[in-house]
């Protein structure tokens, strides 16, 4: 009698956390439902516009002047977020000082507070009889019904992305290169320059990039100082709103799509740019 032995293959690796596939599926199941859908919806009401109809939409002088506010004041929040959320997030993580704590919960007011709330403490702070605006209109520098207005409401609710983002690299960052560098007599700034901006430049783009990416939809702290006026200071996100209360989908549709792909490019390019970044962690 012959005895057959088989021999078992390699025994199948386990989860260390079971219900992979569970909580895998409701995931996937919560981001089509609550995500995709409604943006699926969107892209097909455009693309039954048709090619000629969309663009004719999009290009009309009212989207295009919304588009061109929109566009700029987020590149001059984000240029403003881009100088205060790096000196912000280098004094949280490189002093101690009495208030540190509390300055550090202060960067989340922007993402806890409603935007409609910081928008009418904005235009009460800049109106012509505000403490700021009471000061700046008579010399001549008027916030309010303007693109700078517009620009210091997106920098508001924009300016956690760029301090949250550089907090933990600022964190990790091992000392060991800039202390070899001061041995070397470099100074300060060509510290910063040649041994801190490399690590951090990465993650400061991609915080960049966020904040652009929010400014862009940004609605309830904008239309309380914007003034809303069409073809000066009206927003693409009011231009939309508007469109809807006219029940003109098809432009509503259109407007949003622009908005939409273009905060899909930012936000596509902070994800590779964050990819890069792991990819350059794992290497040293």
């Amino acid at each position: 009698m012959s005895l057959t032995i088989r021999h078992a293959g390699p025994p199948k690796a386990r989860h260390v956390l079971p219900g992979f596939g569970l909580t895998l599926g409701a995931t996937l199941l919560y981001l089509a439902v609550i995500v995709l859908l409604p943006l699926a919806a969107l892209l097909l009401k455009s693309a039954e516009i048709g090619p000629a109809r969309f663009l004719q939409l999009v290009t009309s002088p009212r989207a295009l002047a919304s588009f061109q506010l929109t566009l700029g004041a987020a590149a001059l929040a984000t240029a403003f977020n881009a100088i205060y959320g790096l000196l912000m997030a280098w004094i949280l993580v490189r002093y101690e000082f009495p208030g540190r704590r509390l300055l550090d919960a202060l960067m989340d007011i922007p993402f806890a507070l409603p935007t409609a709330v910081a928008g009418i403490a904005l235009t009460a702070l800049y109106a012509k009889n505000g403490w700021f605006g009471g000061v700046l209109e008579p010399a001549g520098f008027k916030v309010v019904y303007t693109i700078t207005g517009v620009a210091i409401a997106m920098a508001f609710t924009s300016a956690p992305f760029v301090v949250r983002t550089l907090q933990p690299v600022l964190e990790d960052l091992a000392p060991e290169a800039e202390e070899a560098a001061r041995t070397l007599g470099a100074y300060p700034f060509t510290i910063f320059r040649k041994v801190i901006l490399p690590a951090i430049l990465p993650a400061y783009l991609t915080g960049c990039m966020l904040a652009f990416a929010r400014s862009l939809g940004e609605f309830g702290a904008i239309i309380f100082i914007a003034g809303n006026l069409p073809m000066k200071t009206e927003i693409a996100a009011l231009l939309i709103f508007i469109r809807l209360e006219e029940f003109d989908y098809p432009a509503a549709a259109a407007i949003a799509t622009v908005i939409l792909l273009t905060a899909f490019v930012m936000l596509l390019l902070a994800n590779l740019l964050q990819a890069w970044q792991m990819r350059a962690l794992k290497k040293t």
